[in-house]
């Protein structure tokens, strides 16, 4: 199966049904009441942290999730059927960002997480919420809130305690095989792994998560190899066990392969560089690792650097490494997590209005307490119309053109709305 880990889709929240309106008709009632009910709740688009999957490859076929728009209002006071929320699956340690803003969205980093991402429009009211002893016979309904299509950025960053890194045909996928009970595929070929995999080393009663991350060669921060593709796999990691071959087998100096590695995780990320780390000295069941095993000692210890001297051909040396592993971590902070923000989608009203003339000297009004009132006005209904006229005067702007200057006659613009000024 092919490995996915970025790509993007776009979401949307059902719209909010919209009111009804809508008069109480029954025999010998000569007038009945305005019974026209609400609008159903549009439904959310909820993210889920599925164990389950371990790619984003079927996003690549289908890019487009919608929850469905809530019901409108009936007659005789029904509110409309809430509509069903779209339940996104995705592979546990999926960062789910807004393409727009930036913002991080989710973090799902646990099994079984769920998230709502976007929130259903809400109903609309229908005509009976607009009765008034004044206004008995209200004959217009409030429309339900729409919402939008956004994009955003799915990026699956593998969720695992320790980190195996290093140049190719190191021992990494060796090493995990040792281990854990994961089977990675081996070969002597350079990017055999294709794909971090994951195992759960124990000792002592203990586990953690292990991950070979491949794909690391020189320049990989900039792109090379499959640095880009997987140097944000050890961003989750809590440390680092830096495999070499320290027997040279493949015509390279251990201590030179050392800092290039360490020079890319510095270039793509001052985190990953920070990191805690340790070296397995690999395949010291080969001739000449020795030697370079001691060069290696008096170049890196006085830096504070661990070296571990392990074989996973032989399966020899790893206990002593497994328990420093373990004692770093048990002082080490849980895994990464990224910080989620709430996303301010539909209709924002912030209170007031404010007033200026444009070049044509007619008056503009804006603000949230004009964008609120246009929204929940029905142009073509005389009631809607009259309510609307009744909270220009209440909401004090016709007393706040006066003051202006608007005299009768004037042009007055209300968003797309003009209209004459009478006093």
């Amino acid at each position: 199966m092919q490995f996915i880990d970025q790509t993007r889709i776009v979401i949307k929240a059902g719209n909010g049904g919209d009111g009804c309106s809508a008069f109480h008709r029954e025999k010998y009632v000569a007038r009945g009441g305005p019974s026209g009910g609400d609008g159903g709740r549009g439904g959310d688009v909820i993210f889920v942290a599925d164990p389950q999957l371990t790619t984003l490859l079927e996003f690549r076929f289908q890019r487009h999730y919608r929850a469905e728009n809530g019901g409108n209002g009936q007659p005789e006071l029904k509110t409309g059927r809430d509509g069903a929320p779209m339940r996104v699956r995705v592979p546990v340690g999926t960062i789910v960002r807004d393409v727009e803003t930036g913002a991080v969205l989710a973090d799902m980093n646990e099994a079984g997480k769920e998230r709502t991402v976007l929130r259903g429009g809400r109903g609309g009211k229908g005509n009976a919420r607009f009765a008034t002893p004044t206004r008995q016979s209200p004959r217009f309904a409030q429309n339900g809130v729409r919402t939008e299509d956004r994009e955003v950025e799915l990026e699956l960053k593998t969720i695992a305690d320790v980190g195996l890194i290093g140049l190719p045909s190191v021992g990494k996928s060796t090493i995990l095989s040792v281990l854990t009970a994961a089977r990675p595929k081996i070969a002597a070929y350079h990017f055999t792994t294709l794909t971090p995999n994951l195992g759960v080393a124990t000792r002592h009663g203990r586990s953690f998560v292990l991950a070979d991350i491949p794909g690391l060669i020189e320049g990989a921060a900039e792109g090379a190899g499959l640095g880009h593709d997987f140097l944000r796999h050890i961003e989750r990691t809590r440390m680092l066990v830096h495999v070499l071959d320290i027997s040279g087998s493949e015509g390279r100096d251990p201590l030179d392969d050392y800092e290039k590695i360490n020079r890319e995780l510095e270039k793509f990320s001052e985190r990953l560089a920070a990191l805690p780390q340790i070296v397995a000295a690999n395949k010291m069941d080969l001739p000449d690792a020795a030697e370079q095993l001691e060069r290696l000692r008096a170049a890196l210890e006085p830096k504070g650097v661990m070296i571990f001297p392990v074989s996973a051909a032989t399966a020899q040396g790893f206990d002593r490494m497994l328990d420093h592993v373990l004692q770093v971590l048990d002082a080490l902070p849980p895994v990464l997590e990224y910080p989620e923000q709430e996303l301010e989608l539909g209709p924002q009203y912030e209170k007031g209005f404010q007033i200026a003339r444009d070049d044509s000297g007619a008056f503009v009004v804006t603000g949230g307490d004009v964008d609120r009132l246009l929204d929940t006005t029905d142009p073509n209904d005389e009631t809607s119309m009259r309510r609307f006229q009744q909270m220009l005067i209440k909401s004090g702007i016709i007393a706040a053109l006066r003051e202006m200057g608007a005299a009768e006659g004037a042009t007055i613009r209300l968003g797309e709305w003009e209209f004459d000024f009478v006093d």
